[in-house]
């Protein structure tokens, strides 16, 4: 595994990366529901790279080399019934906490603004941030994400089936089942060999499977 630095940020340890030159405007990419920072390609950074951009990409709380987060005891099924019907109390974190830990890692760089990019639970965090920290914000992008809103901007059942199917405990079987999952919600120009090679290195990293349990509470 590739030690890469760890930034105190929010109470917790982030793990990130950059590249390109930190003089220049920073874009922060923020990754969604379990996936880890290598989700953002090597070739996307290296394309704002050669826009302009200083660019950060890291693990979100409970994924890969970040901090994950010990809830002892806590079922996610009841957990999830409990948050539809209004009750937050036992969620270990909201989606305001992983804005925190975002901003909290600008400040460990000394970016005073960034131009923010989150794809699907990214986007949630993303829009929190503009929503709760406006003055850390040059642009939002949000990709494949909603506002929380119902009707809008929600996988179709046939996704949300693939999204939110049982996890396997194998390294192989995780492994397919996070192919599927990029299958599922790619264009049709889905590569599974470099996908595949992403995975398998996520796997490699540190593989939470709690983890993605909490952070999808968060989003509820």
């Amino acid at each position: 595994m590739t030690a890469v630095p760890i930034a105190p940020a929010n109470g917790i340890d982030s793990a990130y990366e950059t590249f390109g030159d930190p003089a220049d405007p920073t874009i922060l990419l923020i990754m969604g529901l379990g996936a880890q920072r290598v989700m953002w390609d090597d070739g996307v950074c290296a394309l704002l790279v050669a826009r302009g951009l200083h660019v950060i990409r890291f693990d979100n709380r409970d994924v890969g080399q970040s901090t994950w987060i010990d809830a002892p005891g806590l079922d996610i099924g009841t957990t999830v019934m409990e948050v539809l019907g209004g009750d937050t109390s036992n969620v270990p974190y909201l989606l305001s906490d992983m804005a925190a830990d975002s901003v909290g890692l600008l400040d460990h760089l000394g970016i005073e603004k960034a131009h923010l990019m989150g794809a699907s639970m990214g986007g949630m965090i993303a829009q929190t941030i503009a929503i709760e920290h406006p003055s850390r914000v040059l642009t939002l992008t949000s990709i494949m994400s909603n506002t929380g809103e119902p009707g809008y901007g929600e996988p179709s059942p046939e996704l949300a089936t693939v999204l939110l199917a049982p996890l396997p405990t194998d390294r192989e079987g995780i492994i397919e089942s996070g192919i599927a999952i990029q299958r599922a919600i790619a264009s049709e120009h889905f590569d599974e060999v470099r996908t595949r090679a992403v995975i398998e290195l996520a796997y490699e990293q540190g593989f939470n499977p709690d983890g993605v349990g909490h952070q999808l509470l968060a989003t509820l």
